[in-house]
């Protein structure tokens, strides 16, 4: 069942499906990896290489990771859907923990959404705006 957080709008209809977490808002978005070495760089590159399934671009440019945090094999990835009832949520998620935990040093892995700040166009790196260009969009 969802919950929904005091913070959100009482008159907003919510997906039945979502499970709605509140927090604090993140600094530093998008979060791209760029000091990220060892297995945590190794992480940010299978993230990399996973694509919007209705866009060729990564998640990361895209600005979906909003974090990953590598500790004794196991990998924490915060990241965000461009909204709460994108019809592609179970198959990102999935495919972020296959591919994470495909990573040589990765046990497991868990991902958490995050609805906190929402995702905007202004998540989108540069590297995201000029493949959105290439693909006929401008943002």
């Amino acid at each position: 069942m969802s919950s929904q957080p005091t913070d959100f709008d009482p008159d907003a209809t919510y997906c039945a499906y979502t499970d709605y977490e509140s927090g604090e808002g993140i600094k530093g978005l998008p979060a791209t990896g760029a000091d990220a070495t060892g297995v945590e760089r190794a992480v940010w590159d299978a993230l990399y290489d996973i694509d919007d399934p209705e866009m060729p671009i990564s998640i990361v440019d895209l600005g979906l990771i909003y974090g990953v945090e590598i500790e004794n094999g196991h990998a924490q990835i915060d990241m965000t859907l461009t909204y709460t009832g994108c019809p592609a949520r179970d198959m990102l998620q999935e495919t972020v923990r296959n591919r994470v935990t495909g990573v040589e040093g990765i046990d497991d892995a868990e991902l958490r959404l995050v609805w906190s700040p929402e995702w905007t166009v202004e998540m989108v790196t540069e590297q995201g705006r000029e493949d959105l260009r290439e693909f006929g969009l401008s943002i």
